[in-house]
């Protein structure tokens, strides 16, 4: 029968229009969707790729969803983030496949992955802190972090307090009956201090008799999952979150963060804001992250001891300062550490030796990581945790108008800061030896015509 027996709007056949009888262009659409179906499974909407809609087949399953939602939020047994996929903007099927490894992996009941790991600390501070309350923050966290809770509180007529690392008589004496939030860092970026995760866990527990409302929230990033002796959550932790970006990705590719808790309560809020505002991490980087995660973990381990092997090289040279790392055992915070950690993380920084009287640090500093990278092996770049090795000056980077005075009180002047890859480490110490010893003798002529000459080479 001719489809257009079924465009009568007087009459209409009783049985369907057949899919066999309409345009081929319709119909070789709709039965290669059908086939992509039937091989993965999913209802998805293309005929070779996963999409962020499904073919629900009606209302029942909907209905189902959203029954599902409500029975979580007010059920308290899980987060709604479990949930099949609807819709991408609420989740993906490969993002709950990720989900499902990180709560393994962190030992969590209730698990998040959204874009990025400034979304994920974005989503807990937006759950936690409400006008009039308060939160204490420490002194090294990650410049944008502080920044926009400094930013959020002020919107909302909170406040913060700032302490600094490894002051934890401070922090006790932070804490006021307002207090939501004691946020931290496992390792801090960049002088790597290390949270103290049997002392502070037990500040914010003895804490709850005056601020019932207090969360630990701790921003694991740089120790990763891999890099503790028992998960966080069983440490007292109440909320960890961190960028995918890095290690668990592992391969500078695919932007991604986490969000790991106990507090299902919490986490049904931070999902509700999510799924209103967008936030969601993609399929497609889910299921990268996903694929490489196994392959992601003996990376970090291998980066991991590399690094230590650098802190030493680079601490016990004579062109050098002072380094800052976990490994080394003059670190501040060294009993924590052994008490609490099993790795020492990729990330270090350092200060170069004074030069002549009168010299300029952070000029030396730039100086040394524009030099280090004409060997190549060492790429001046931004981020940590991929696959080769990378070098920055701190200040360019990330306290580019900050002023000088402010970065010599906080410790944060003329640090170089290195990123360590999957390269054999002493290939990194010769490159590092070379730009320590000759390196800083070249003129910014000579840096600008390696520059050129690299980029014509290459054809950028």
């Amino acid at each position: 029968m001719s489809i257009a027996a079924w465009l009568d709007l007087d009459h209409c056949p009783k049985e369907r229009p057949s899919v066999d009888e309409m345009t081929e262009e319709t119909k070789s659409l709709h039965n290669a969707i059908d086939d992509h179906m039937r091989d993965t499974g999913v209802g998805y909407l293309h005929p070779s790729e996963k999409t962020v809609q499904l073919d629900l087949l009606g209302t029942a399953p909907m209905v189902a969803w959203q029954e599902g939602k409500v029975e979580l939020l007010f059920g308290g047994e899980a987060c709604w983030s479990e949930l099949p996929q609807v819709y991408a903007r609420y989740g993906t099927e490969s993002g709950r496949a990720l989900l499902s490894r990180i709560r393994s992996l962190e030992g969590a009941e209730a698990a998040l992955v959204c874009d990025s790991g400034m979304q994920a600390s974005a989503l807990v501070f937006d759950v936690l802190i409400e006008p009039g309350s308060h939160a204490v923050m420490f002194r090294q966290v990650y410049n944008k972090t502080e920044k926009h809770l400094s930013w959020l509180a002020q919107r909302t007529g909170a406040e913060v307090t700032i302490v600094d690392d490894g002051d934890l008589a401070g922090l006790a004496a932070a804490i006021r009956p307002t207090t939501r939030m004691v946020f931290a860092e496992t390792y801090s970026n960049p002088l790597m201090r290390a949270l103290d995760l049997v002392r502070v866990p037990n500040i914010v527990a003895e804490a709850r008799a005056v601020a019932p409302q207090i969360k630990l929230v701790v921003d694991s990033t740089i120790a990763t999952p891999w890099g503790f002796a028992k998960p966080l959550l069983e440490s007292g932790v109440d909320v960890v979150i961190a960028s995918a970006t890095k290690a668990l990705g592992g391969q500078d590719r695919d932007l991604g963060g986490i969000i790991a808790t106990n507090n299902i309560d919490l986490a049904n809020s931070a999902m509700d804001l999510m799924a209103m505002r967008g936030g969601i991490l993609d399929w497609r980087r889910a299921e990268a992250i996903l694929e490489g995660l196994q392959a992601a973990e003996s990376a970090h381990a291998r980066r991991c001891l590399s690094a230590n092997i650098i802190a030493a090289f680079l601490d016990a040279h004579p062109k050098v300062e002072k380094v800052f790392h976990p490994s080394l055992p003059s670190h501040p915070d060294a009993a924590a550490i052994a008490a609490s950690y099993v790795r020492h993380g990729s990330l270090l920084s350092f200060r170069l030796v004074a030069g002549a009287e009168g010299a300029d640090g952070e000029d030396a500093a730039r100086r040394f990581c524009d030099a280090l990278a004409t060997c190549k092996v060492v790429r001046y770049a931004l981020s940590f945790d991929g696959l080769c090795s990378k070098v920055n000056h701190h200040k360019s980077v990330s306290e580019y108008f900050t002023p000088r005075e402010a970065l010599e009180r906080s410790g944060l002047s003329e640090l170089v800061r290195l990123a360590v890859g999957v390269e054999d480490p002493h290939d990194i110490c010769a490159a590092l030896n070379w730009a320590l010893h000759e390196g800083m003798l070249l003129s910014d002529e000579e840096l600008s015509e390696w520059r050129a000459d690299r980029k014509n080479a290459l054809g950028l």
